[in-house]
């Protein structure tokens, strides 16, 4: 088999390989949202694969994106599992879906949710561990070099015109970083907050922004979140840090962001083993941001890094399966 897909075309999907034709009438068939983003898309192949090897499903992959999926699934019952869905933007409509019968919240695909927040790169805390308080790092801004000012410190923001931008403004001011000497620094891109962070990384020089998880980013450099010392206030931040006109923001840490796998209520009644290992799987963000730094250095697509998952993360998602389940599914991963 490692001959076979050695010769297939990169664009040839496992779904053309014979486990489909194996299809038991309990499961029936699948069809999967493959969304345009890279972790979206690792998840839909990952689920084709094992519904097909480990519950005898018949899937079909067919392309996704957040709003047009959601709207689909409840309009028309399909497809029958979008396994990435960062349900804050479609709450509304989501629940709307929940309440009349027509959907299911089937689990957290990420267990940690999106993540944002200001990061320091590990290094730096293991010689000064203050630094991953927000304390620390004022009384240490002098270690962060500015690119352009001698007499300023520098704090990477997020680039203008995404909505970051108004949540790390509204933070930067609370927490006071202005008069501790940090002035923001618009990256410009994020390919350019990217190269500023790795920059800084490979030649262990000190950095301090904002970034987000998963990411490859996150899945190559260790990097810690400082520590406001607040919590979250959930309702401050959504009605103020995250508004563009508000006047009083307050320090609050960044909520995780929900991001779900939603399946549609006939799925889960029709085909209930299989909704179960749906509901049960799911990623940290250090194990999903390494996929990604993978499938980044690779340049690979979502059904190599299913490949590259399966082979390599067999103490992941053995946990996710009943016994006799995991065995048919590694019997299928020998053959890879």
């Amino acid at each position: 088999m490692k001959a076979l897909l050695a010769s297939l075309p990169l664009a040839l999907s496992l779904s053309a390989l014979p486990t489909q034709a194996m299809a038991a009438p309990e499961c029936g068939s699948v069809t999967i949202a493959d969304m345009n983003w890279n972790s979206a898309s690792f998840m839909a192949h990952l689920d084709q694969f094992i519904l097909e090897n480990a519950y005898n499903c018949q899937t079909e992959r067919v392309p996704g994106d957040s709003v047009p999926t959601s709207t689909s699934m409840i309009e028309k019952g399909e497809p029958d599992i979008a396994p990435e869905l960062w349900t804050n933007s479609s709450k509304a409509q989501l629940d709307k879906g929940v309440e009349e019968g027509r959907l299911r919240y089937a689990g957290q695909v990420l267990s940690q949710g999106g993540e944002e927040g200001f990061w320091v790169p590990q290094y730096m805390v293991d010689e000064y561990p203050e630094l991953a308080t927000i304390e620390g790092v004022r009384q240490h801004a002098d270690l962060f070099e500015h690119p352009e000012y001698d007499d300023r410190s520098a704090f990477y923001s997020c680039p203008a015109g995404w909505v970051c931008q108004i949540t790390a403004g509204h933070l930067f001011d609370a927490l006071e970083l202005e008069e501790a000497g940090f002035e923001q620094v618009d990256p410009g891109s994020g390919a350019a907050l990217a190269g500023s962070l790795a920059k800084a990384y490979d030649r262990k020089e000190p950095w301090f922004g904002y970034y987000w998880a998963p990411t490859p980013v996150m899945g190559k450099y260790e990097m810690v979140k400082v520590d406001f010392g607040t919590g979250v206030d959930l309702e401050h931040y959504r009605n103020c840090t995250t508004q563009a006109d508000c006047t009083t923001p307050k320090v609050t840490m960044y909520p995780s962001a929900p991001v779900h796998t939603i399946t549609t209520s006939g799925f889960a009644k029709r085909a209930p083993a299989a909704y179960e290992y749906i509901a049960g799987r799911s990623l940290t963000n250090p194990q999903m941001s390494a996929i990604l730094a993978w499938m980044e250095e690779n340049q690979a697509d979502g059904e190599y890094a299913m490949e590259h998952f399966l082979l390599n993360y067999p103490e992941v998602w053995r946990n996710w399966l009943p016994k006799a389940e995991a065995q048919k599914l590694q019997q299928a991963v020998d053959q890879l």
